[in-house]
């Protein structure tokens, strides 16, 4: 009888193993028919999905990567679930989008992805990514920076609108370790001044100042081209000497058309060994002046000899130790392409009311404009 009970046990295991291995037969046979499962999965019967994703139920918990990054993900108004899956698995959030796809079409959620951004990391897992783009559209912040802010204005405007901690933001510009190639000709101990791109960003709830940082120099990286970082080299700069000088052409320019003769007067000057003569490195350098209450101050005649900064351009030659506020790009390319020009001096023009400049080519212009300003 024990010996009976046995074989009818080897006879039941060996059944079950049939049928397992018939149900991945089958599902591996209607995969082939129809092109693969993502292509498939629409034309699947239930247990064919449900036969595939218990054959790999436990990928479905295993996170694609180990780098806890932030990535921002974005699902567009009527996309489908295909499409979806397949961009998970090119940003490498997840590692099978055909998986992915038979788990939503399992639990029934392949329709309810809701257009919206979102914050995925590579430690989640498939189930947890899933369930994040069911919940709707992510609740959103925006921020507009504007040009010619430094590290400070812009850590005060992030913590008023976007509610982000001021404090963690400086630290993280003045010493985080970002890895871009724009970078890497910093000076040693450089910080982020210059690099932050002012621009609108849109930030999910939960963003934080890294998040934000990531987001400025990567837009930095796509909007300063590897077309114009050869344009630099070709005038003989680095780029953080670019960005340097374009941060003063962003504070001196008001108007748009005027930026490329601003730059054309800093580069004449550069290239004759005169100082730069900048105001607003003067200012840089003095920072917030609380009786004034801003950190772009009137300057005094005693500031332009009585600041000892490195930042001071009427004491000091060539350019500043690093920019001194956020160039937006029309300032860079000002910086690469400024207008051909023998200028060397300018001045606000006193008897207009739009922020324009008098430009002059010798002192004794220079001084004549000043004289009709007075």
């Amino acid at each position: 009888m024990a010996n009976l009970r046995k074989l009818l046990r080897f006879f039941v295991f060996l059944f079950v193993l049939v049928l397992l291995a018939g149900a991945g037969w089958f599902v591996i046979v209607r995969l082939r028919q129809t092109g693969g499962a993502s292509a498939a999965l629409p034309g699947l019967d239930d247990v064919a999905v449900n036969a595939y994703l218990a054959a790999r139920r436990s990928q479905l918990y295993v996170p694609a990567g180990d780098d806890p990054t932030p990535v921002t993900f974005v699902v567009r108004p009527g996309e489908t679930a295909a499409s979806v899956a397949q961009r998970l698995q090119q940003q490498g959030l997840i590692k099978d989008a055909r998986l992915f796809r038979a788990y939503l079409r399992a639990e029934g959620l392949d329709a309810g992805l809701e257009a919206g951004e979102y914050t995925l990391r590579a430690t989640m897992t498939m189930a947890e990514i899933a369930r994040v783009l069911q919940h709707g559209r992510v609740e959103e912040r925006s921020i507009t920076i504007p040009e010619g802010l430094r590290l400070e204005e812009v850590a005060s405007l992030v913590a008023v609108k976007a509610g982000l901690d001021p404090n963690a933001f400086l630290q993280l510009a003045r010493s985080g370790d970002f890895d871009y190639d724009f970078l890497r000709d910093r000076p040693a101990g450089a910080t982020l001044e210059g690099y932050l791109f002012p621009d609108t960003y849109r930030l999910p709830e939960g963003a934080t100042a890294e998040d934000l940082i990531r987001r400025m120099l990567d837009n930095f990286d796509a909007k300063v081209t590897p077309a114009m970082r050869a344009q630099a080299a070709q005038r003989g700069m680095t780029l953080y000497e670019v960005v340097t000088l374009a941060s003063i052409v962003e504070r001196e320019a008001v108007l748009p058309e005027e930026r490329p003769l601003i730059a054309s007067v800093y580069l004449n000057r550069l290239a004759l060994g005169m100082k730069l003569d900048a105001d607003p490195t003067v200012q840089y350098a003095l920072g917030y002046q609380p009786e004034q209450g801003t950190w772009w101050p009137v300057l005094t005649l005693e500031d332009y000899q009585g600041v000892d900064s490195p930042y001071n351009t009427y004491k000091y030659g060539g350019l500043p130790p690093g920019p001194i506020a956020s160039p937006g790009l029309a300032s860079i390319q000002a910086v690469l392409e400024p207008a051909e020009s023998d200028y060397l001096y300018f001045l606000r023009d006193c008897e207009a009311d739009d922020g324009r400049h008098l430009f002059a080519r010798t002192e004794e212009e220079h001084y004549a404009n000043y004289a009709r300003c007075q």
